[in-house]
This record gives C-alpha cells, sequence and structure tokens, in this order.
C-alpha cells in the first residue's frame, strides 16, 4: 500500500510541475489536505511547498478563503469527469445511480474532498451573495445529473414516476447527512451501512409499481 500511495504522490507532483501556475497550486493545496489535514493548510505553508511567496499567493486567492474555495472547485472539476464517466456508460440507470452515490459519499473520516466542503459551508455563512453562489453552482451540477437519470430512469420503465427535481433535492439531502456522519467519524456509522441506507430508500421510493 506505500508502494502505491507513494506513487500516486509521484504522479500527482509530476503533472503538477507540467500544469499551469493556478491548477498547480490547487492540486497542491488539496495534496496537502489530504496528507496533513485540513488545518495544516495554510497560505505559508503553500508558499513553502511551491517555492512561491506570500505576495505571489495574494495575487492569485486574495484570501484563505478564496483559496479553499477554488481548491473545492478544482477538486469538484475532478470528481465531475468521473462522474460523467460513470453516468455515460451504458448499463442500467440503477447501476449508474448506486455508482453516483458511491462517487458523492465519502471514503471516511476525514475524507478530504469533504472535510474541504464543510470547510466551505461552515465560512459561508460569513460570505457574501456571489460566494455562496459559487458554491451553490457546485451542488446543482450533481443535482443537474441526478436529475437527467432519474428521468432516464423513468422513461426507461426502471424507475416508478417520482417528481424528478424534487426527489433530487431530497436524495442530496439524505446524502449530506450520511456523509457529514462519516466524515466526523460519528460512532456506529460507516460507509457500507450508510451505502445500505440508501438503496433501501431507492428500492422503496423508486422500485416500479406492479402492473
Amino acid at each position: 500500500m506505500a508502494t502505491n500511495a507513494g506513487s500516486r504522490r509521484g504522479r500527482a507532483k509530476g503533472s503538477r510541475r507540467t500544469a499551469q501556475p493556478r491548477e498547480q497550486l490547487l492540486a497542491t493545496a488539496m495534496e496537502m489536505i489530504a496528507e496533513r489535514g485540513l488545518d495544516r493548510l495554510t497560505m505559508a505553508a503553500l508558499g513553502r511547498e511551491v517555492g512561491m511567496s506570500s505576495g505571489h499567493l495574494v495575487y492569485y486567492f486574495k484570501t484563505k478563503d478564496e483559496l479553499l474555495l477554488q481548491t473545492l472547485q478544482w477538486s469538484e472539476e475532478q470528481l465531475g469527469a468521473r462522474r460523467r464517466t460513470a453516468l455515460a456508460r451504458r448499463t442500467p440507470a440503477r447501476e449508474r445511480l448506486d455508482e453516483l452515490v458511491e462517487l458523492y459519499l465519502p471514503h471516511g473520516h476525514r475524507d478530504p474532498h469533504w472535510a474541504l466542503w464543510l470547510e466551505v459551508w461552515n465560512r459561508s455563512q460569513a460570505a457574501d451573495d456571489a460566494v455562496r453562489a459559487r458554491q451553490l453552482e457546485l451542488e446543482l451540477s450533481w443535482h443537474r445529473d441526478l436529475v437527467a437519470l432519474l428521468v432516464e430512469g423513468m422513461a426507461a420503465g426502471e424507475f416508478g414516476p417520482v417528481d424528478a427535481d424534487r426527489f433530487a433535492t431530497r436524495t442530496r439531502a439524505l446524502l449530506d447527512g450520511f456523509g457529514t456522519h462519516l466524515v466526523v467519524g460519528l460512532p456506529g456509522v460507516d460507509r457500507e451501512t450508510v451505502l445500505g441506507h440508501v438503496r433501501d430508500h431507492f428500492d422503496h421510493a423508486l422500485t416500479p409499481p406492479r402492473t
């Protein structure tokens, strides 16, 4: 496992060297969160990691809040590419729905992507409307894909009739609640149990009625 992790870090660092400066900074920031934890990501620490002055970093991000939000946007872009690949597969809609859920939920306690989401959510309380709108757009990208998949599944007869938009809203709220419990390490909550609850929810709500 250590060898594999090391090779992944090596590939990531190699790609950072060939990336554009902003993308390089965001990839490095996400890597630091994954390896050292969110608390260790500061403008000064990021500057030391990439050999850049604090003044240069301020040119790109202005504040730590902006650094965190842009890092989240970058991470969501990577995850969004995986989601689009999964949704484009020629497999039953229910299989793709389950895969979307697996991509959405954190892998466990202190999942770096979700830890970053929680921090951005927390800081958004003091943010302006423009910042919250950028955050909302990240969430709506999941919502739109979920709605489209539900509509496709209903059209194919795989899912029973539901209001796709309302069902997607409720499903995301369900996943956000379970995801928060997972990432903070709530005792008695594990990923497989959560996935089981979500599958039960889909079985109950989406199974077509018997004719």
